[in-house]
Protein backbone atom coordinates (compact mmCIF):
# COMPACT_ATOMS: atom_id res chain seq x y z
CA UNK A 1 0.00 0.00 0.00
CA UNK A 2 2.84 2.42 0.66
CA UNK A 3 4.21 1.84 -2.52
CA UNK A 4 0.69 3.12 -4.51
CA UNK A 5 0.67 6.10 -1.90
CA UNK A 6 3.82 7.38 -3.13
CA UNK A 7 3.24 7.10 -6.52
CA UNK A 8 -0.27 8.97 -6.22
CA UNK A 9 2.03 11.59 -3.97
CA UNK A 10 4.38 11.75 -6.67
CA UNK A 11 2.63 11.60 -9.77
CA UNK A 12 0.10 14.79 -8.34
CA UNK A 13 2.80 16.71 -7.11
CA UNK A 14 5.01 16.29 -10.46
CA UNK A 15 1.48 17.05 -12.38
CA UNK A 16 1.13 20.07 -10.57
CA UNK A 17 3.95 21.86 -10.47
CA UNK A 18 5.19 21.01 -14.25
CA UNK A 19 1.95 21.68 -15.83
CA UNK A 20 2.70 25.70 -15.31
CA UNK A 21 5.98 25.40 -16.91
CA UNK A 22 3.97 23.35 -19.46
CA UNK A 23 1.89 26.20 -19.99
CA UNK A 24 4.90 28.74 -20.82
CA UNK A 25 6.88 26.63 -22.98
CA UNK A 26 4.15 26.16 -25.20
CA UNK A 27 2.61 29.38 -25.01
CA UNK A 28 5.86 30.33 -25.59
CA UNK A 29 6.13 27.96 -28.63
CA UNK A 30 2.27 28.96 -29.61
CA UNK A 31 1.63 25.61 -29.70
CA UNK A 32 -2.15 27.15 -29.24
CA UNK A 33 -5.46 24.89 -29.74
CA UNK A 34 -6.71 25.58 -32.79
CA UNK A 35 -10.78 27.05 -32.54
CA UNK A 36 -13.51 27.13 -34.78
CA UNK A 37 -15.55 29.92 -34.01
CA UNK A 38 -18.38 29.19 -36.42
CA UNK A 39 -19.99 26.80 -34.00
CA UNK A 40 -21.74 28.78 -31.79
CA UNK A 41 -20.98 27.66 -28.41
CA UNK A 42 -19.94 29.73 -25.71
CA UNK A 43 -17.53 27.22 -24.46
CA UNK A 44 -15.09 28.55 -27.29
CA UNK A 45 -15.13 32.15 -26.50
CA UNK A 46 -11.79 33.45 -25.27
CA UNK A 47 -10.13 29.99 -25.76
CA UNK A 48 -8.27 30.39 -29.09
CA UNK A 49 -4.72 30.19 -28.37
CA UNK A 50 -4.79 28.25 -25.27
CA UNK A 51 -1.79 25.63 -24.85
CA UNK A 52 -2.76 21.68 -25.98
CA UNK A 53 -0.50 19.39 -25.43
CA UNK A 54 -0.62 19.05 -21.29
CA UNK A 55 -1.02 15.62 -21.60
CA UNK A 56 2.89 15.09 -22.03
CA UNK A 57 2.77 16.42 -18.63
CA UNK A 58 0.81 13.62 -16.56
CA UNK A 59 1.99 11.05 -18.87
CA UNK A 60 5.35 12.05 -17.79
CA UNK A 61 3.97 11.90 -14.67
CA UNK A 62 2.72 8.75 -14.80
CA UNK A 63 6.01 7.32 -15.79
CA UNK A 64 8.01 9.17 -12.99
CA UNK A 65 5.40 8.41 -10.27
CA UNK A 66 6.35 4.73 -11.57
CA UNK A 67 9.68 4.68 -10.90
CA UNK A 68 9.13 6.33 -7.57
CA UNK A 69 6.49 3.71 -6.56
CA UNK A 70 9.61 0.65 -7.50
CA UNK A 71 11.85 2.90 -5.42
CA UNK A 72 9.33 2.44 -2.43
CA UNK A 73 9.27 -1.25 -2.91
CA UNK A 74 12.61 -1.65 -2.06
CA UNK A 75 12.42 -0.26 1.36
CA UNK A 76 9.41 -2.23 2.45
CA UNK A 77 10.21 -6.34 4.14
CA UNK A 78 10.61 -8.88 1.94
CA UNK A 79 7.23 -10.97 2.97
CA UNK A 80 5.51 -7.83 1.73
CA UNK A 81 7.13 -7.44 -1.94
CA UNK A 82 4.81 -8.74 -4.70
CA UNK A 83 7.82 -7.53 -7.33
CA UNK A 84 10.65 -5.12 -6.87
CA UNK A 85 12.05 -5.96 -10.69
CA UNK A 86 10.01 -3.88 -13.30
CA UNK A 87 7.20 -6.28 -14.78
CA UNK A 88 6.02 -6.80 -18.13
CA UNK A 89 2.27 -5.63 -16.85
CA UNK A 90 4.42 -2.41 -16.38
CA UNK A 91 5.74 -2.19 -19.80
CA UNK A 92 2.23 -2.87 -21.13
CA UNK A 93 0.33 -0.41 -19.29
CA UNK A 94 2.63 2.44 -19.44
CA UNK A 95 3.72 1.72 -23.19
CA UNK A 96 -0.24 1.26 -24.10
CA UNK A 97 -0.18 4.75 -22.46
CA UNK A 98 2.84 6.80 -23.66
CA UNK A 99 2.53 5.22 -27.19
CA UNK A 100 -1.41 6.33 -27.79
CA UNK A 101 -0.32 9.39 -26.65
CA UNK A 102 2.28 9.81 -29.04
CA UNK A 103 -0.31 9.18 -31.82
CA UNK A 104 -2.24 11.99 -29.67
CA UNK A 105 1.05 14.26 -30.10
CA UNK A 106 1.43 13.76 -33.87
CA UNK A 107 -2.03 14.97 -34.30
CA UNK A 108 -1.91 17.70 -31.89
CA UNK A 109 1.43 18.89 -33.59
CA UNK A 110 -0.13 18.96 -37.07
CA UNK A 111 -3.10 21.21 -35.71
CA UNK A 112 -0.86 23.41 -33.98
CA UNK A 113 1.77 23.74 -37.29
CA UNK A 114 -1.46 23.89 -39.60
CA UNK A 115 -3.54 26.54 -37.18
CA UNK A 116 -6.23 24.58 -38.10
CA UNK A 117 -8.60 22.24 -36.05
CA UNK A 118 -7.78 19.28 -38.65
CA UNK A 119 -4.42 17.38 -37.51
CA UNK A 120 -3.80 13.66 -38.59
CA UNK A 121 -6.82 12.54 -40.78
CA UNK A 122 -8.76 9.54 -39.86
CA UNK A 123 -7.48 6.63 -41.28
CA UNK A 124 -3.92 7.41 -39.93
CA UNK A 125 -4.90 8.44 -36.48
CA UNK A 126 -6.86 4.54 -36.75
CA UNK A 127 -4.15 3.18 -38.05
CA UNK A 128 -1.99 4.44 -35.17
CA UNK A 129 -4.63 3.17 -32.53
CA UNK A 130 -4.35 -0.41 -34.53
CA UNK A 131 -0.65 -0.50 -34.45
CA UNK A 132 -0.31 0.02 -30.81
CA UNK A 133 -3.14 -2.07 -29.50
CA UNK A 134 -1.96 -4.69 -31.77
CA UNK A 135 1.87 -4.52 -30.53
CA UNK A 136 1.10 -3.86 -26.73
CA UNK A 137 -1.46 -7.16 -27.38
CA UNK A 138 0.84 -9.30 -28.66
CA UNK A 139 3.20 -8.44 -25.90
CA UNK A 140 0.03 -9.34 -23.60
CA UNK A 141 -0.83 -12.53 -24.78
CA UNK A 142 2.55 -14.27 -26.14
CA UNK A 143 5.00 -13.51 -23.33
CA UNK A 144 4.63 -14.97 -20.13
CA UNK A 145 6.36 -13.87 -17.42
CA UNK A 146 7.21 -15.56 -13.96
CA UNK A 147 4.82 -13.97 -11.26
CA UNK A 148 5.99 -13.56 -7.59
CA UNK A 149 4.42 -13.95 -4.66
CA UNK A 150 4.45 -11.56 -1.53
CA UNK A 151 7.20 -13.63 0.00
CA UNK A 152 9.46 -12.76 -3.14
CA UNK A 153 9.05 -16.86 -4.47
CA UNK A 154 8.22 -17.60 -8.47
CA UNK A 155 5.55 -19.04 -9.01
CA UNK A 156 3.79 -20.45 -12.40
CA UNK A 157 3.81 -18.33 -15.39
CA UNK A 158 0.99 -15.79 -16.41
CA UNK A 159 0.41 -13.89 -19.23
CA UNK A 160 -0.76 -10.31 -18.82
CA UNK A 161 -4.05 -10.20 -20.95
CA UNK A 162 -6.53 -13.50 -21.13
CA UNK A 163 -7.72 -15.85 -24.16
CA UNK A 164 -10.90 -15.74 -22.42
CA UNK A 165 -13.48 -12.92 -22.23
CA UNK A 166 -13.65 -11.59 -19.03
CA UNK A 167 -16.42 -9.46 -17.11
CA UNK A 168 -15.57 -9.60 -13.31
CA UNK A 169 -13.39 -12.64 -13.90
CA UNK A 170 -12.35 -14.97 -17.23
CA UNK A 171 -15.18 -16.33 -18.11
CA UNK A 172 -14.06 -20.42 -19.24
CA UNK A 173 -16.92 -20.23 -21.68
CA UNK A 174 -15.83 -17.68 -24.17
CA UNK A 175 -12.06 -18.93 -25.23
CA UNK A 176 -10.95 -16.84 -27.86
CA UNK A 177 -7.73 -17.90 -28.94
CA UNK A 178 -4.27 -16.03 -28.62
CA UNK A 179 -5.35 -14.19 -32.02
CA UNK A 180 -8.88 -13.51 -30.75
CA UNK A 181 -8.04 -11.91 -27.85
CA UNK A 182 -5.76 -10.06 -29.65
CA UNK A 183 -8.18 -8.41 -31.63
CA UNK A 184 -9.95 -7.77 -28.86
CA UNK A 185 -7.55 -5.69 -27.01
CA UNK A 186 -7.48 -3.72 -30.46
CA UNK A 187 -11.16 -2.75 -30.39
CA UNK A 188 -10.68 -1.63 -26.88
CA UNK A 189 -8.31 0.29 -27.46
CA UNK A 190 -9.72 1.89 -30.17
CA UNK A 191 -13.11 2.11 -28.38
CA UNK A 192 -11.10 3.59 -25.12
CA UNK A 193 -9.10 6.15 -26.83
CA UNK A 194 -11.89 7.49 -28.99
CA UNK A 195 -14.06 7.31 -25.87
CA UNK A 196 -11.66 9.48 -24.16
CA UNK A 197 -11.02 11.58 -26.96
CA UNK A 198 -14.57 12.34 -27.90
CA UNK A 199 -15.65 13.62 -23.82
CA UNK A 200 -12.73 15.83 -24.27
CA UNK A 201 -14.47 18.83 -25.62
CA UNK A 202 -15.12 20.90 -22.05
CA UNK A 203 -12.34 22.53 -19.50
CA UNK A 204 -11.91 19.59 -16.97
CA UNK A 205 -14.60 17.24 -18.04
CA UNK A 206 -12.33 14.02 -19.41
CA UNK A 207 -9.66 14.69 -16.83
CA UNK A 208 -12.22 14.12 -13.97
CA UNK A 209 -14.06 11.44 -15.33
CA UNK A 210 -10.77 9.86 -16.05
CA UNK A 211 -9.51 10.40 -12.37
CA UNK A 212 -13.05 8.27 -11.33
CA UNK A 213 -12.42 5.22 -14.03
CA UNK A 214 -8.34 5.29 -13.08
CA UNK A 215 -9.24 5.57 -9.24
CA UNK A 216 -11.48 2.67 -9.53
CA UNK A 217 -9.43 0.44 -11.56
CA UNK A 218 -6.62 1.00 -8.46
CA UNK A 219 -9.32 -0.36 -6.03
CA UNK A 220 -9.91 -3.19 -8.08
CA UNK A 221 -6.29 -4.17 -8.86
CA UNK A 222 -5.92 -4.02 -5.34
CA UNK A 223 -8.35 -5.75 -4.16
CA UNK A 224 -7.28 -8.30 -6.26
CA UNK A 225 -3.75 -8.22 -4.98
CA UNK A 226 -5.24 -8.60 -1.58
CA UNK A 227 -6.82 -11.99 -2.99
CA UNK A 228 -4.67 -13.37 -5.39
CA UNK A 229 -4.19 -16.61 -6.29
CA UNK A 230 -0.10 -16.26 -5.63
CA UNK A 231 -1.08 -15.86 -2.20
CA UNK A 232 -1.50 -19.59 -0.60
CA UNK A 233 -3.71 -18.46 1.75
CA UNK A 234 -6.76 -18.05 -0.71
CA UNK A 235 -8.30 -20.67 -2.29
CA UNK A 236 -9.26 -20.85 -5.39
CA UNK A 237 -12.87 -20.72 -4.87
CA UNK A 238 -12.42 -16.61 -4.42
CA UNK A 239 -8.89 -15.58 -5.79
CA UNK A 240 -8.25 -13.53 -8.39
CA UNK A 241 -6.09 -15.07 -11.36
CA UNK A 242 -4.18 -12.14 -12.67
CA UNK A 243 -0.41 -10.63 -13.19
CA UNK A 244 0.80 -8.44 -11.11
CA UNK A 245 -2.12 -6.88 -9.39
CA UNK A 246 -0.15 -4.38 -7.12
CA UNK A 247 1.70 -3.32 -10.00
CA UNK A 248 -1.62 -2.59 -12.19
CA UNK A 249 -2.89 -0.38 -8.68
CA UNK A 250 0.85 1.18 -8.20
CA UNK A 251 0.17 2.59 -12.63
CA UNK A 252 -3.69 3.47 -12.20
CA UNK A 253 -3.38 5.20 -9.21
CA UNK A 254 -0.18 6.83 -10.31
CA UNK A 255 -2.16 7.90 -13.58
CA UNK A 256 -5.14 9.30 -11.07
CA UNK A 257 -3.18 11.30 -9.46
CA UNK A 258 -1.02 13.02 -12.24
CA UNK A 259 -4.71 13.38 -13.67
CA UNK A 260 -5.68 15.43 -10.88
CA UNK A 261 -2.82 17.69 -10.53
CA UNK A 262 -3.19 18.49 -14.12
CA UNK A 263 -7.10 19.05 -13.40
CA UNK A 264 -5.88 21.61 -10.84
CA UNK A 265 -4.97 23.65 -13.77
CA UNK A 266 -7.53 22.26 -16.91
CA UNK A 267 -10.47 23.22 -15.07
CA UNK A 268 -12.27 26.32 -16.03
CA UNK A 269 -11.46 28.39 -17.36
CA UNK A 270 -8.28 26.10 -18.45
CA UNK A 271 -5.13 27.41 -18.46
CA UNK A 272 -3.92 24.23 -20.89
CA UNK A 273 -5.70 21.83 -22.41
CA UNK A 274 -4.80 17.81 -22.61
CA UNK A 275 -5.06 17.32 -26.21
CA UNK A 276 -5.07 14.16 -28.27
CA UNK A 277 -1.87 13.74 -26.53
CA UNK A 278 -3.62 13.25 -23.22
CA UNK A 279 -7.39 11.87 -24.69
CA UNK A 280 -5.45 8.98 -26.06
CA UNK A 281 -2.91 8.40 -23.65
CA UNK A 282 -5.52 8.07 -21.24
CA UNK A 283 -7.75 6.09 -23.47
CA UNK A 284 -5.01 3.64 -23.64
CA UNK A 285 -4.07 3.21 -19.90
CA UNK A 286 -7.49 2.43 -19.29
CA UNK A 287 -7.56 -0.01 -22.32
CA UNK A 288 -4.89 -1.58 -20.61
CA UNK A 289 -6.20 -1.47 -16.87
CA UNK A 290 -9.27 -3.41 -18.48
CA UNK A 291 -7.59 -5.91 -20.10
CA UNK A 292 -5.06 -6.50 -17.39
CA UNK A 293 -7.55 -6.64 -14.19
CA UNK A 294 -9.47 -9.21 -16.38
CA UNK A 295 -12.76 -7.00 -16.54
CA UNK A 296 -12.86 -6.30 -20.14
CA UNK A 297 -17.26 -6.85 -20.00
CA UNK A 298 -17.24 -4.09 -17.05
CA UNK A 299 -15.32 -1.49 -19.22
CA UNK A 300 -18.40 -0.17 -20.60
CA UNK A 301 -20.12 0.54 -17.07
CA UNK A 302 -16.75 2.29 -15.55
CA UNK A 303 -16.51 4.10 -18.53
CA UNK A 304 -20.08 4.65 -18.79
CA UNK A 305 -20.00 8.36 -19.75
CA UNK A 306 -17.43 7.87 -22.47
CA UNK A 307 -20.12 5.03 -23.67
CA UNK A 308 -22.95 7.42 -23.54
CA UNK A 309 -20.86 10.52 -25.34
CA UNK A 310 -20.01 7.93 -28.11
CA UNK A 311 -22.68 6.42 -28.84
CA UNK A 312 -24.58 10.06 -29.02
CA UNK A 313 -22.21 10.64 -32.26
CA UNK A 314 -22.80 7.10 -33.41
CA UNK A 315 -26.58 7.99 -33.32
CA UNK A 316 -26.26 11.54 -34.64
CA UNK A 317 -24.24 9.90 -37.89
CA UNK A 318 -26.53 7.18 -38.43
CA UNK A 319 -29.62 9.41 -38.02
CA UNK A 320 -28.44 12.02 -40.41
CA UNK A 321 -27.28 9.54 -42.99
CA UNK A 322 -30.28 7.74 -42.81
CA UNK A 323 -32.88 10.12 -42.20
CA UNK A 324 -31.45 13.43 -42.68
CA UNK A 325 -32.06 14.84 -39.54
CA UNK A 326 -30.36 15.13 -36.48
CA UNK A 327 -31.25 13.82 -32.60
CA UNK A 328 -29.27 16.12 -31.17
CA UNK A 329 -27.98 20.01 -31.56
CA UNK A 330 -24.50 18.80 -32.11
CA UNK A 331 -22.79 16.00 -31.18
CA UNK A 332 -20.71 14.76 -29.09
CA UNK A 333 -23.92 15.02 -26.18
CA UNK A 334 -21.85 17.91 -24.05
CA UNK A 335 -22.21 20.09 -27.01
CA UNK A 336 -26.04 19.60 -27.26
CA UNK A 337 -26.51 20.70 -23.29
CA UNK A 338 -24.57 23.54 -24.29
CA UNK A 339 -26.29 24.83 -27.01
CA UNK A 340 -29.48 23.86 -25.04
CA UNK A 341 -28.39 26.89 -23.03
CA UNK A 342 -26.64 25.19 -19.98
CA UNK A 343 -23.25 26.56 -18.91
CA UNK A 344 -20.03 24.61 -18.69
CA UNK A 345 -19.40 24.17 -15.61
CA UNK A 346 -23.12 23.02 -15.22
CA UNK A 347 -22.25 20.42 -17.60
CA UNK A 348 -19.45 19.42 -16.41
CA UNK A 349 -20.53 18.93 -12.90
CA UNK A 350 -23.49 16.37 -13.92
CA UNK A 351 -21.42 14.82 -16.71
CA UNK A 352 -18.94 13.93 -13.81
CA UNK A 353 -21.67 12.73 -11.58
CA UNK A 354 -23.04 10.45 -14.58
CA UNK A 355 -19.14 9.22 -14.35
CA UNK A 356 -19.64 8.84 -10.94
CA UNK A 357 -22.61 6.84 -10.98
CA UNK A 358 -21.06 4.02 -13.51
CA UNK A 359 -18.22 3.72 -11.18
CA UNK A 360 -20.16 3.00 -8.29
CA UNK A 361 -22.09 0.55 -9.88
CA UNK A 362 -18.81 -1.56 -11.64
CA UNK A 363 -17.32 -1.76 -8.27
CA UNK A 364 -21.15 -2.68 -6.59
CA UNK A 365 -21.00 -5.54 -8.76
CA UNK A 366 -16.94 -6.18 -8.42
CA UNK A 367 -17.55 -6.67 -4.41
CA UNK A 368 -20.64 -8.47 -5.38
CA UNK A 369 -19.43 -10.76 -7.30
CA UNK A 370 -16.43 -11.21 -4.43
CA UNK A 371 -19.31 -11.78 -1.63
CA UNK A 372 -21.15 -15.29 -3.68
CA UNK A 373 -18.03 -16.73 -4.33
CA UNK A 374 -16.89 -16.31 -0.87
CA UNK A 375 -20.39 -17.55 0.23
Amino acid sequence: MRAVIVAIGVAFIVSLLCTPIAIKVFARLKAGQPIRSNLGLASNEGKKGTPTMGGVVFILATVIAYVAGHLALTTLPNAQIAQVEPTITALVLLGLMVFSGAVGFIDDFLKVRKRHSGGLNKRGKLAGQIIVGAAFGVVALYFPSTMYDRAGNRTNAETVGSTTLSFIRDIPALEIGKIGAVIVIVLVVMAATNGVNLTDGLDGLATGASVMVLAAYGLIAFWQYRHWCADPNYTEAYCYTVRDPLEIALIAGAAAGACVGFLWWNTSPARIFMGDTGALGLGGLIAGMAMSTRTILLLPIIGALFVIITMSVVIQIISFRTTGKRVFRMSPLQHHFELAGWSEVNIVVRFWIIAGIGVAIALGLFYSEFLAAVS
